[in-house]
């Protein structure tokens, strides 16, 4: 890394290789980190895994975003750890150590962007580089009380990166403050579909009342009600007429069948350790069939509809970001499975329709952060930023 000290252990530890950015530009002065399934030049992409770090060459060449990024001025100071493979949403490795959470000391960051958020929380760098397939920007922002988006699928270029699933795999970013959220936005998204102003807003009844206990709940109000004040709300609804325990396991059936094809020759040739619960996935992965997939997909274009439909060209649907806190550190895998399952509930309906959702940090119980998410129409997520940093300022 190119900075003096990481008290968070949230780089990779790679040989310092100086990256050229440009001398200015609307990012010059700021400082970022990349998580480590991104190329950067001179850099090896580890991608969490000892045997892909053994096996990688250094990058000839940087990924489209991070190119961006470095053309704008922006000063790259090193890769942050992921969770394995990216496979994760809590962001622990086994591997190389967790980072830890610096809003919530002896607890997870969140994954798999989990070096990245701790990067970021711990004040080592502006913002920092991440990817989110199934939440891995947005779980980590609420983790550690950042800001995270996950973009309208495709609207990023997400070349130069380890894929995990394809179809819900995107590329987002953490920061602290909204004014670099919104610089980083205007190199990274580009300009937004055109559209009216997003003015209607609907509670998800069904994702609000997976909320862990009394605490989250006395938590998130006072900030749905700060969300509100912003949009025309329109009410609470259940977003999911069949049940996110349904959309949920489309989710799973999808990613799960994608990152075996990602991923399943090299685990068979390779054979490479792997973390037991990362290896579990990857068994389970590789029992999707073909036709359960292409059923899936089916079933996903449904979903997607549906919440255009609700959202139409104005709308937005708030919803707390995940069930509760981050677990601790030192929880028993019980807990985190328990944590992972209800979690995807939460996070799965913006993968599977593609669309933007921002995480805030608009909420605080137990002493430690929990995000609210606004999730908007396709191709509005400068929209989406803009409001985001009004509500924060409010």
């Amino acid at each position: 890394m190119l900075i003096p000290a990481d008290p968070f252990h949230a780089f990779v530890d790679y040989p310092d290789v100086p990256v050229a950015n440009a001398p200015s530009g609307t990012l010059a002065g700021l400082t970022f980190a990349v998580k480590d399934i991104f190329d950067v030049a001179g850099y090896k992409t580890g991608c969490g895994n000892p045997t892909k770090t053994e096996d990688a060459a250094p990058a000839a060449h940087h990924a489209p975003c991070v190119a961006a990024l470095l053309d704008e001025g922006a000063r790259f100071v090193g890769k942050t750890h992921t969770a394995e493979l990216a496979f994760s949403l809590d962001g622990r490795n086994e591997h190389f150590g967790t980072p830890e959470n610096p809003a919530a000391l002896g607890r997870v960051p969140g994954g798999s962007s989990s070096g990245s958020a701790s990067a970021v929380a711990g004040k080592l760098v502006d913002f920092a580089l991440g990817s989110d397939t199934g939440g891995s920007i947005r779980g980590p922002a609420s983790f550690c009380g950042l800001i995270g988006l996950r973009p309208t699928h495709g609207r990023i270029d997400i070349g130069g990166a380890m894929p995990l699933a394809p179809s819900l795999d995107t590329v987002g970013w953490f920061a602290r403050s909204a004014d670099v959220y919104e610089r980083v936005a205007a190199v990274l998204l580009g300009e937004d579909k055109d559209g009216p102003a997003l003015k209607r807003m609907t509670i998800a009844d069904d994702a609000y009342a997976l909320l862990a206990g009394a605490g989250e709940d006395a938590a998130v109000r006072p900030g749905i009600a700060r969300v509100g004040e912003f949009f025309e709300p329109t009410g609470a609804r259940v977003i999911a007429a069949d049940g996110l325990a349904a959309w949920a396991q489309v989710f799973r059936t999808v990613q799960g069948y994608e990152a075996w094809q990602s991923h399943g020759n090299w685990i068979k040739s390779r054979n490479p350790v792997l973390q037991a619960v990362v290896r579990g996935r990857f068994e389970a992965a590789s029992r999707i069939s073909a036709e359960e997939y292409r059923a899936a997909t089916t079933k996903r274009a449904q979903i997607s509809e549906t919440i255009e439909a609700i959202l139409g060209d104005d709308g937005v649907i708030v919803l707390p970001t995940l069930p509760t806190v981050a677990p601790r550190l030192d929880a028993d895998e019980a807990t985190f499975e328990s944590f992972r399952a209800q979690a995807l509930l939460m996070l799965c309906t913006a993968g599977l329709s593609g669309l933007p959702q921002i995480s805030l940090p608009l909420g605080l119980v137990y002493g430690c952060p929990i995000g609210i998410s606004i999730l908007g129409p396709r191709g509005r997520d400068r929209a989406l930023v803009r409001v985001a940093g009004e509500i924060l300022a409010s």
